[in-house]
């Protein structure tokens, strides 16, 4: 493998909590490489650790131990700066919430990644419009959150993530609110970025949206149990 097809390297990374008297093992010792341009879900139970190795590749948090590059930067030696510098610039999020501002319209809400980058106004509209607009949201720019639907609303959430050009994309549970038909166009979205050439990492615990993804990864008491390619049909 070509070293510059890597994004992501992690080595033996170790999540712990305290809780009190005890400690809460969350990630045991986990190792993965991602190149460029996969599509990968991770899936596992409650409490298997999926959600603390998307917090951890996602530069949310940090490991106890271990490491991990990110289109080569060494993540588990940065400030807490540098860390939400590196996340805005390389990482686009798509969460099942969605987290959109209530009270701001969906391009305002697709543009708050842009103003963290200090963009100017100008550009961050025109980049917010095409995002939308590849979605084919554009008519949906100057409504609220409350006045779409809750497929609309993760397609507004969707483009937010993409507005930066991130190296990577993560989703967590990004079809967990949504009827099977919204659900389906969704992960189909997904996919087209995918085909496109972003890197694009899932996690879930449904196996038919885990489907869509060539590479599956199952975790279980903070370990990897298995990682598999998967044909698609």
């Amino acid at each position: 493998m070509n070293g510059d097809d890597v994004l992501i390297q992690a080595r033996n990374l170790v999540k712990d909590y305290p809780m009190g008297d005890e400690v809460y093992h969350a990630l045991r010792g986990v190792d993965l490489t991602v190149k460029r341009g996969e599509f990968l879900a991770i899936m596992g139970p409650s409490g298997s650790g999926k959600s603390t190795l998307l917090h951890l590749l996602g530069c949310l948090d940090t490991p106890t131990s271990g490491e991990y590059l990110l289109a080569g930067t060494p993540v588990h030696t940065l400030t807490a700066d540098a860390l939400a510098e590196l996340r805005n610039r390389e990482i686009g999020f798509i969460f099942q919430m969605f987290f959109l501002l209530p009270r701001s319209s969906a391009l305002e809400n697709v543009e708050l990644p842009l103003i963290y980058a200090k963009v100017p106004p100008a550009e961050r509209h025109q980049k917010a419009l095409e995002a939308l607009q590849f979605l084919k949201l554009e008519t949906h720019a100057h409504h609220k959150p409350n006045q779409l639907s809750g497929g609309q609303r993760q397609q507004i959430a969707i483009a937010r993530a993409l507005v930066n050009k991130p190296s990577l994309i993560m989703a967590d549970e990004p079809t967990g609110n949504l009827d099977s038909a919204t659900s389906d166009k969704i992960m189909a979205q997904l996919s087209e970025l995918n085909a496109m050439g972003n890197t694009l990492i899932l996690v879930t615990h449904e196996p038919d949206v885990a489907a869509y993804a060539p590479r599956q990864v199952r975790i279980r008491d903070g370990k990897i149990v298995s990682d598999e390619r998967v044909k698609k049909p």
